[in-house]
């Protein structure tokens, strides 16, 4: 049973059930309901949504994650559309673009973002945009999705190093933490984030270590949230924090320097994306 920290009400209320109406009608997917976030109540209650892009299918196989895996087939064309006329509808000021990893697609999707984010900006002008990108391995495409413009561009380290074989088996923690760098080079004005999940078997010095080297390499923003395995399938929890020692990390990666920092059992990288965004763009 998880800590009394943990647990949620059920999702309901009037905005939950206009706003999955809206999905629905549009044929979208959000990782709020694919990847059984425990905020989906509480932020499509309150009008905010992470809109899913190129499909429902990812090809990787990460132990921690509850998106549905496989060999996905072709890309949306029309999807970027029905993103921006269901971001006009929802009447959101701002707006969490991610995907599934498509390693099957030459540029991983980057097309597609670089689209939804052209399309959202023609049908609401005064909506934010955050990414939050998959890792995209050549520099050429983490630029085609940056020249679009988004206001924030979030790309996820997840784990420590030492667990990137268990938790990320294809990815790579020195690549992850190029792609934030890239994104500075492409870039030098744009906000940086990322996000961390804690509870796998790391150690509080290696938690440490991973801030620094996400601000080493630029990044502005950063999101440290309690791991919830998915099912029995998925890696198992290791280790229940606190929000003592949550407030605790806080505060260290404030004084390593980060601009800004959520740090909670329950946060998730777009968990009140908007308040966190409001803090750096006036720092900015």
């Amino acid at each position: 049973m998880h800590p009394r920290w943990l647990r949620t009400k059920l999702p309901t209320g009037k905005n939950y059930n206009e706003i999955k109406s809206i999905l629905r009608e549009k044929g979208l997917h959000t990782v709020c309901e694919e990847a059984m976030c425990p905020n989906v109540g509480n932020c499509f209650e309150q009008r905010s949504a992470t809109f899913l892009i190129l499909g429902d299918i990812c090809t990787r196989r990460c132990g921690y994650c509850a998106v549905k895996k496989g060999s996905p087939f072709g890309t949306d064309e029309d999807e970027p559309r029905r993103v921006a006329e269901a971001v006009k509808l929802m009447v959101l000021k701002y707006v969490v673009i991610t995907s599934v990893t498509r390693d099957d697609l030459s540029d991983g999707g980057a097309l597609i973002y670089a689209k939804t984010i052209t399309c959202i900006r023609e049908h609401s002008k005064n909506c934010r945009v955050e990414v939050l990108i998959p890792d995209l391995w050549s520099f050429s495409c983490a630029k085609t999705v940056i020249n679009a413009r988004p206001d924030i561009v979030n790309h996820n380290i997840e784990t420590v190093p030492s667990l990137y074989s268990q938790v990320r088996p294809l990815a790579n923690y020195k690549l992850s933490l190029q792609l934030l760098k890239n994104a500075r080079e492409i870039d030098s004005s744009l906000i940086t984030k990322s996000g961390v999940m804690l509870g796998l078997g790391e150690s509080w010095d290696e938690i440490i270590n991973v801030m620094k080297d996400l601000r080493d390499a630029g990044c502005n923003m950063l999101t440290i949230g309690q791991y919830l395995s998915p099912g029995r399938n998925a890696l198992p929890i290791r280790r229940y924090y606190t929000p003592e020692e949550f407030d605790m990390l806080r505060r260290a990666g404030e004084n390593i320097g980060f601009n800004h920092i959520e740090s909670g059992p329950l946060v998730r990288s777009s968990y009140h994306a908007k308040m966190q965004s409001e803090d750096i763009f006036v720092i900015k």
